[in-house]
């Protein structure tokens, strides 16, 4: 588990060959192969992504051959000694929102991402789940059935609340956030409660009041989760500005008061395909160099790279990669599975060094201040935090 002292280095995980089918199509083989390719590139902790309709394919039952499933990869994880952490509720993922039937309601979309519920795109209202006595109910289920399941296992490492799930719905008001965090905390508490909690918070909730960013988290959450992409940050200096990725942790720790966790940060890198963000192998190798060699003197709780592989070509036709086609080479392995060039500068981050204490003396406002224009707050405090850099 996180502790102070320890920095994690990890990787975010989906299985080349599936995708967001991976608990459908299960290959045991290939995820045994997969884990122990990431011990061998000396990353020590995994994060997987729990498919809300995959596990909770009816409000008032979870799929047991699903969690089935995920014990066997938690077994896993446990042969190759590394670590998990499952990410519940997901919903949300790379541009697309994965929504069990009964979490959608008639009337007009609610989201900007499109929205795939039993394999279809629907144009469907996505229901409050922060507000609702029922969903949170259904929640709640959800979180004792997994963590039940998972109590007590070695290999459990933290538990993620959800991914980027502002994405999915935004809680209407600062109370309904924060009585959803409490609530749902709580039961993953009952369970166990040494095992830390988290949730994968991302560069909109800090662009944006979306009711449940980091003050809120961190009331009870055990530590904060940023999501750091520098081709994300339109108010970079350019597309590879790794001064992005400690800038946002810095301004979570700031707004939170919590230790912090780099829980994605990459780059998408092919020799073979181009576009305004997918840049080449050795301009993704220049970018991690420059990133980590900054990032092993920060003391935030470790990182966490997105992500495993670059995706197969036949899964390219199909959501998320058909309209995000950047999506599709994220990997810190190819297609084939060969490793990519700068996947040993990984060891940067484990080379001895001296952690610097975090200095906010170029914030020039509160706290408390910050969300009543945070978009214009979070560009000039960049600018102020390069200067201060230089």
């Amino acid at each position: 588990m996180p502790m102070k002292g320890e920095y994690t280095v990890g990787i975010n995980y989906w299985p080349i060959n599936t995708g967001m089918n991976f608990w459908r199509s299960f290959d045991k083989g290939e995820i045994s192969e997969d884990f122990s390719k990431i011990k061998e590139a000396d990353l020590n902790v995994i994060r997987v992504f729990l498919l809300w309709e995959d596990f909770q394919p009816l409000p008032a039952k979870l799929s047991t051959k699903t969690i089935d499933r995920l014990i066997t990869v938690m077994e896993i994880a446990n042969d190759v000694r590394v670590k998990i952490l499952p990410t519940l509720f997901t919903g949300h993922m790379s541009g697309v929102n994965y929504i069990p039937p009964w979490l959608l309601d008639f009337g007009e979309e609610n989201t900007c991402f499109p929205v795939i519920s039993e394999g279809k795109k629907r144009k469907n209202r996505i229901r409050n789940f922060y507000s609702d006595r029922e969903l949170r109910e259904r929640q709640r289920l959800f979180i004792r059935e997994i963590s039940n399941a998972l109590k007590g296992h070695p290999s459990l490492w933290a538990w993620d609340l959800g991914n980027e799930p502002s994405n999915v719905v935004q809680p209407l008001s600062k109370e309904e956030g924060i009585g959803w965090l409490e609530e749902m905390v709580s039961e993953l508490k009952r369970a166990d409660e040494s095992i830390p909690v988290t949730i994968g918070l991302h560069i909109k909730d800090l662009e944006e009041d979306r009711n449940m960013g980091p003050k809120e988290v961190s009331r009870f959450c055990d530590f904060l989760s940023i999501h750091t992409y520098s081709i994300y940050a339109k108010w970079g200096d350019h597309l590879l500005d790794e001064d992005v990725v400690p800038f946002l942790a810095m301004i979570t720790n700031w707004l939170g008061q919590k230790d912090v966790l780099i829980e994605e940060v990459g780059i998408p890198s092919s020799n073979t395909y181009k576009n305004d963000v997918v840049v080449s192998e050795e301009e993704a190798h220049n970018y991690y160099e420059r990133l980590l060699k900054k990032l092993k003197h920060y003391p935030f709780l470790g990182v966490l790279f997105w992500c495993y592989g670059d995706y197969e070509s036949p899964l390219w036709n199909n959501p998320p990669l058909d309209e995000n086609p950047h999506e599709r080479f994220f990997g810190l392995f190819r297609a084939n599975k060969s490793p990519k060039p700068f996947i040993n500068l990984i060891n940067i981050l484990r080379e001895e060094n001296k952690k610097k204490p975090l200095k906010y003396d170029w914030i020039d406002i509160e706290p408390s201040d910050y969300y009543k224009e945070p978009l214009d707050n979070l560009k000039r405090l960049y600018r102020r935090f390069k200067e201060c850099q230089g």
